[in-house]
């Protein structure tokens, strides 16, 4: 039974839930044929998610995004014969201004920033889908793609603009609104689309945009058509990116069925995943729990499942868990990742993962694993692992641990309940970071020696002593020491600045080769979230504030 639409917790505006389905979007229509998907955006001007606002010109707001996270979702798991996807409007001579100004006029710092965080996440999903998946993207620009929505057509593999003399990209977020095109808009620019440093100065700072050929010369878009070739030559680029594409033809997709949630005034509380959070130590405690019996090793046995296989369910609970906590739960800082479980069931879905991973079902739910864990690391949270008795760390469930800040285990050597952790082969390259390699060689820094320390641990259960041997865990307190240690750690952490912390965490996870997504997020916490906080901005005077009014902003000239 389904109870997230009603939770026991006081609804308020702040609270958002991210459950979706097709038949109550509002803002995307989504239709197919044969290997296309077409996912056009037809923004409901009065139905915002908070009150306030009109999403007028296809502009979007949070709750247009939490659809199209959806949608790609559904592409990805119900409909397995899709091989590339067309984004597009529903409307004439626009495509999409953007995140919805007024809306971020109205909102608090923390709604902007964690509004940013996820639009960001949904547009590299979609460059993870198209590097993995083998779902290919063209935006089909029909009309003014400008801010947010030409963001969406960078994330794209392809970006086809509608010659008509008027529609244009633009980034005009600096000369409209004084602040950064979204940061993710300036890092596709350079990192992906290789648009020249000078070109792209001139661009992010022309209010029009740029159009047509120019456009072209200038690597903003990959090709032009008239209004009378447009539909023809989208249908013809997406064929072309279909015919690439490995996906199956004939299968049969998977439902998404809505996750089983409940919410009480303890937490979030779902099959797999549990959420218990303490408003006055600021905590929440998330425990992963593996299957209750051996999962099915024979993979039409697992096809058969479907949404129900561990790993898929799991995966979609810790997800929303993630994202319930990020967005309603603000003053909670510190995430405890605690696991339990029997750590067989565990490595034999493991062993599942690995052996069918060529399959599009298991490949799709190692890339829902693979996403989740990089939002996870990219939440702005400290992430404590606690290894303890009956807990369950072990191959996937074990990169819970490789992905927190600190990991704390057990030590009681004469104890024979005591908590033993074990890698898998999913440990090593199956999920990457947002930094591009598996979370060991991002701990030993690339160094072999080490990396090929713990391959040779694969699948053996290691002990507190063994563990802290090989460098997969932080500190191993004995039995004695045990619950004043971690109570100590817990509570000078929560003592700290919440912005410092935020600064060291994003600093500390992603130290060696940076890659646009580290770049994307390194940018959304240091430049955005200052300039977020600026009088420039959201001051009484600032752009923000008086976008619309007829006034100009007032801006303080001393550069910082």
């Amino acid at each position: 039974m389904v109870q997230a639409t009603t939770p026991v917790k006081p609804a308020t505006p702040q609270f958002v839930t991210f459950d979706a389905h097709p038949s109550r979007y509002r803002h995307w229509q989504l239709t197919f044929d044969g290997p296309i998907a077409t996912l056009a955006m037809d923004v409901d001007e009065n139905a915002g998610l908070r009150p306030g606002y009109t999403l007028k010109l296809n502009s979007y707001d949070l709750g247009v995004d939490i659809e199209l996270h959806d949608a790609l979702q559904r592409i990805r798991f119900e409909h397995p014969e899709v091989r590339s996807v067309v984004l597009t409007s529903a409307r004439d001579r626009i495509f999409c201004s953007g995140a919805n100004i007024f809306m971020l006029g109205l909102s608090s710092y923390a709604w902007k920033v964690n509004f940013c965080k996820f639009t960001n996440e949904t547009r590299n999903g979609i460059e993870d889908a198209s590097r993995h998946s083998g779902l290919k993207f063209i935006a089909a620009c029909n009309g003014t793609t400008a801010g947010g929505g030409y963001e969406l057509a960078l994330a794209c593999d392809e970006i086809l603009l509608i010659d008509d003399r008027t529609s244009a990209v633009s980034l005009p977020e600096v000369p409209l609104l004084g602040v950064l095109p979204g940061t993710g808009g300036l890092t596709r620019l350079t990192d992906k689309r290789r648009v020249r440093h000078d070109h792209a100065d001139i661009f992010c700072t022309l209010t029009e945009g740029v159009r047509g050929e120019r456009a072209r010369e200038w690597r903003l878009v990959d090709d032009l058509a008239t209004p009378q070739q447009f539909a023809a030559k989208v249908r013809e680029r997406a064929a072309a990116l279909a015919a690439a594409s490995l996906r199956p033809a004939n299968d049969r997709g998977v439902e998404l069925t809505p996750l089983s949630r409940t919410i009480d005034g303890t937490g979030y509380h779902y099959q797999y995943v549990d959420v218990k959070t303490d408003a006055a130590a600021r905590t929440a405690t998330l425990v992963v729990s593996a299957p209750t019996a051996r999962e099915p090793k024979d993979l039409a046995q697992i096809r058969a499942r479907g949404v129900s296989w561990w790993p898929l369910a799991m995966a979609r609970e810790l997800d929303d868990a993630i994202l319930m906590l990020r967005t309603n739960e603000l003053e909670i800082g510190t995430w405890l990742l605690r696991t339990r479980g029997q750590m067989d069931h565990v490595l034999d879905t493991d062993e599942s993962l690995a052996r069918f991973s060529d399959d599009w079902l298991v490949r799709e739910t190692i890339g829902q694993l693979r996403r989740t864990l990089a939002r996870l690391e990219v939440s702005s949270r400290t992430l404590f692992a606690v290894i303890d008795r009956d807990s369950c760390f072990a191959g996937t469930l074990l990169e819970l641990a490789l992905a927190a800040d600190r990991t704390y285990m057990l030590h009681a050597p004469e104890d024979a309940t005591a908590p033993r952790i074990a890698l898998s082969p999913m440990n090593f390259g199956c999920y990457p970071t947002v930094a591009g390699v598996d979370r060991l060689t991002a701990r030993f820094y690339g160094e072999e020696a080490l990396i090929a320390a713990a391959r040779h641990c694969v699948s053996r259960r290691l002990a507190a002593e063994q563990a802290l041997a090989q460098g997969l865990v932080t500190t191993t307190p004995d039995a004695l020491d045990w619950d004043e240690e971690l109570r100590i750690a817990i509570e000078e952490r929560t003592s700290f600045s919440p912005d410092a912390l935020t600064g060291m965490e994003a600093s500390l996870r992603f130290g060696g080769t940076e890659t646009m997504e580290t770049r994307i997020f390194g940018r959304l916490s240091a430049w955005q979230n200052w300039i977020f906080n600026r009088p420039n901005a959201v001051g009484d005077t600032g752009t923000l504030k008086v976008f619309g009014s007829g006034s100009r902003p007032k801006f303080d000239w001393e550069r910082i």
